[in-house]
């Protein structure tokens, strides 16, 4: 009896070629987050990330109305399809508007767009069919629920929950049959919604940004294990925490949340500091290191800005941190005690 040939999953995330190292490029920056990107820049940013192995990308419609994700289907359309992995979002649609402002979310001289909430079946589907228009592929890896948590959408939210069970993933389901998607979940930086929608439903994957870092461990006692005993495979973004974690605390200056820093984040992330300095760890290089250890996380998509961001990136992932320096933290009270750490 001829058995029958089983295949693996196509994957859903990639590290380097060469390194092995569990990092990709995260798209917002190329939007032109808080400042603007030049094309060239932009592409000489993907061109260097792909030559140092990146093969993860992220991108969505809201990362300068599309801006991002034109820039990254340039830069990536000279290489095989199956050679890289490529994510985006839905949940915002882009309608053109010659009056538009130019500055607009965070963004700054971003294309004449507004953009405005649709988790509608047809809003779901119009919504992917535009992405890949832009990017110019004929499919994504995955595709991410963009921000439908209570914080962004305030008395609507049981609302969106409603439809994002009823229309948005059904709608993802059936565009993952036809070959356009390979794999769907959530894109957000709220614990909450993702504990909700699991209770009700399977989701494959999960880009959870901020909540699982150095400084904030908000996911980590119910959702880690959750998504492990799930099999939800997780991309972690805003593993700086918008700044802080990047820069330190500065004076007080520091931004957490793309907010100024609040006294608790400013007075922990001080004291984390003072153990990376005898230590002799860079601060990013242990805020990009920390929450790979975790078995959830696949992971870390970083936001870089340049050439220079990338690299340093990079080099934070293979800065040696040795055991004692993690210890420390637990000692200080600065990392649960139940923790995993590289």
């Amino acid at each position: 009896m001829k058995l029958k040939q089983t295949h693996a999953p196509p994957p859903v995330f990639l590290p380097c070629e060469g390194s092995g190292l569990r990092l990709g490029l995260g798209g917002a920056p190329l939007g032109n987050l808080f400042r603007a990107v030049t094309e060239s820049d932009a592409l000489a940013l993907v061109h260097a990330a792909w030559a140092d192995g990146c093969r993860s990308y992220d991108t969505a419609p809201h990362y300068g109305h599309g801006l991002s994700e034109q820039r990254l289907g340039d830069a990536l359309r000279a290489h095989p399809r199956d050679s890289f992995t490529l994510s985006s979002k839905t949940g915002r649609l882009l309608t053109p508007d010659a009056q538009a402002a130019t500055t607009q979310h965070g963004y700054v001289d971003i294309p004449p767009f507004n953009q405005h909430w649709d988790f509608s079946a047809a809003g779901t589907r119009r919504s992917v069919e535009d992405s890949l228009q832009r990017l110019g592929m004929s499919r994504l890896d995955s595709v991410y629920i963009h921000d439908p948590d209570a914080q962004t959408h305030g008395a609507n939210a049981p609302a969106v929950l409603r439809q994002l069970l009823n229309e948005t993933l059904p709608t993802l389901r059936q565009l993952k049959e036809e070959g356009l998607v390979r794999s769907i979940g959530l894109g957000t930086n709220d614990v909450a919604i993702v504990l909700e929608v699991l209770r009700e439903t399977t989701l494959d994957v999960l880009m959870l940004a901020g909540r699982y870092s150095l400084l904030d461990h908000s996911a980590l006692p119910e959702l880690l294990p959750l998504c492990l005993a799930r099999g939800v495979r997780i991309a972690l973004g805003g593993v700086f925490n918008s700044g802080i974690l990047a820069t330190g605390a500065l004076g007080g200056t520091a931004t957490f949340n793309y907010a100024p820093a609040a006294s608790q984040w400013l007075e922990r992330t001080a004291r984390i500091e003072t153990v990376c300095v005898v230590h002799g760890v860079p601060l990013r290089a242990a805020a990009l290191q920390f929450p790979l250890a975790h078995p959830a996380v696949e992971i870390v998509m970083l936001g870089a800005r340049s050439v220079g961001e990338w690299r340093d990136g990079v080099a934070m992932m293979q800065h040696p941190i040795t055991p004692d320096f993690w210890a420390a933290l637990r000692d200080q009270g600065l990392l649960p005690g139940q923790v995993p750490t590289p």
